[in-house]
């Protein structure tokens, strides 16, 4: 899914793009199912010449939040944005909403099967590693964990990896995903260990990473999820909140924004149907082209519990899940203030709706 990555920069025009009339811009993001019409050209942004660079997203964070990046669109976490936007006063981009990047997260807590965690109330006093406490992941494993079962972050003791297994597809750990607020217990990991090798060495008793361990993938029986049967849990959660945890969202330059209005809807509307064509891409093809024996099955499962657009663009159907990670971030002494989606969102694309 995730290709070799290249710098994120600023292209010159092109002579085709000045004499189309087309305005020229660079897009840092992940190709992905939903993004694929849009690299391969099938898909195209509306009166502009776009340039689509591959990116991970601790560079593209750390681009954007320092003003090294000047790609006019850009993929950034979203709790880094709210961070940089909360904190920092960060004001060079304005979301779009268009989520890239959606995950359910209590698959994304891993044991060791000899420490005696069957709930999440048995993670209380325990050593919980990471690589980054204030990434996206961790803020939506936290709060749910706080909400659903009781577990306060300040319950746990939590070890700072000082090496991310997932870095060569998550870039380097931005700024905005290393904070830690205060009254809780942190401390640093011994030097060279990853998050997966804290977790076999014993020198975490669990682990919170939206990566899957690398020792997990080799089958080592020393260590488990949480939640064995996540999807069933997951689905459960979904049924009775209505939230789908979101990762990833699209942001634009607030300059180029305002010099060329027309822009925004233009990238929502290609966005949308750049996913419509993943859509129809799932039912005509992927059931065959997917390794997967069920994968159909799996498909019809997830419009029956979430409907044909399970995967939706704009704020109405998200305003609900976005305000919920708004309202962690602050009970986790992270962001300093609750934020709103009108001051984080570009104000016209509030009303931007898909043609699905």
């Amino acid at each position: 899914m995730f290709l070799q990555t290249v710098a994120a920069g600023l292209a010159a025009p092109t002579l085709a793009s000045a004499q189309s009339g087309q305005l020229p811009i660079t897009v840092s993001s992940y190709l992905l199912d939903r993004t694929q019409a849009l690299f391969d050209g099938s898909v195209a942004i509306e009166g502009a010449d776009a340039e689509f660079i591959q990116g991970a997203i601790g560079d593209m964070n750390t681009a954007a939040f320092t003003g090294i990046g000047r790609n006019e669109i850009t993929e950034l976490g979203l709790h880094p944005f709210m961070l940089a936007h909360a904190n920092e006063g960060f004001r060079d981009y304005a979301l779009l909403p268009v989520f890239l990047l959606r995950q359910f997260r209590h698959k994304s807590v891993f044991v060791r099967r000899n420490a005696g965690i069957k709930t999440p109330l048995d993670l209380a006093g325990r050593r919980i590693g990471t690589a980054g406490y204030s990434s996206t992941s961790l803020t939506w494993i936290r709060g749910i964990f706080e909400e659903e079962y009781g577990l306060r972050p300040k319950d746990v003791e939590w070890v700072i990896s000082n090496a991310d297994s997932s870095a060569a597809v998550a870039g380097a750990v931005s700024k905005q995903e290393s904070q830690i607020p205060d009254g809780i217990k942190v401390t640093q990991g011994p030097p060279g260990l990853d998050e997966s090798e804290l977790l076999l060495t014993g020198e975490v008793d669990a682990l919170f990473h939206a990566a899957t361990p690398a020792a997990f993938i080799d089958g080592d029986p020393s260590i488990a999820r949480l939640f064995p049967d996540f999807r069933s849990v997951e689905q459960a959660y979904f049924e009775r909140t209505g939230v789908f945890p979101i990762m990833h969202v699209l942001a634009i330059r607030r300059d180029t924004s305002a010099e060329h209005p027309w822009l925004a809807k233009a990238v929502f509307d290609a966005y949308s149907k750049a996913k419509i064509a993943a859509y129809q891409l799932k039912d005509r093809l992927t059931w065959a082209t997917d390794m997967l024996p069920w994968y159909s099955q799996e498909l019809d499962d997830t419009r029956r519990l979430m409907g044909r657009n399970f995967y939706p663009y704009g704020i109405e159907a998200n305003r609900k899940t976005v305000e919920t990670l708004y309202r962690y971030s602050f009970e986790q002494g992270l962001a300093e203030r609750v934020l709103t989606v009108e001051e984080t969102f570009l104000p016209e694309s509030l009303e931007f709706t898909e043609p699905v």
